[in-house]
């Protein structure tokens, strides 16, 4: 059965937890840890979900909020659902195979 992972990223909430309200508050918090980003990067760090990330940029995170990897981002995996195809019937449906089928009538003339 195939899985399907998904992760939630929580910088925003661990900024506002810490009474950070700017995105660019960010920046020299990463900056006394020798990481410089530009405005647009930071914003794009804090508000969309990062596909790809240093682990420099994540220990320093990890770091100016006093926590954990597991603490910025949620992971979550589940079964993934199996794709309903035409040809299997469904539970409802009886099979109409010779046994269950009715006799064919047979006409007499009188």
């Amino acid at each position: 059965m195939k899985r399907k992972v998904d992760y939630t990223w929580r910088l925003a909430e661990l900024m506002a937890a810490r009474g950070l309200h700017n995105t660019t508050d960010l920046i020299p918090l990463l900056a006394e840890r020798d990481i410089t980003l530009s405005r647009p990067q930071v914003y794009r760090l804090v508000n969309q979900r990062p596909e790809r990330m240093s682990l420099q940029v994540i220990a320093a995170l990890c770091d100016i909020f006093d926590c954990t990897p597991a603490d910025l981002l949620t992971t979550t995996a589940a079964d993934a659902r199996a794709r309903k195809t035409g040809t299997a019937s469904p539970s409802n449906v009886v099979a109409l195979d010779r046994t269950v089928r009715p006799r064919r009538a047979n006409i007499l003339d009188e």
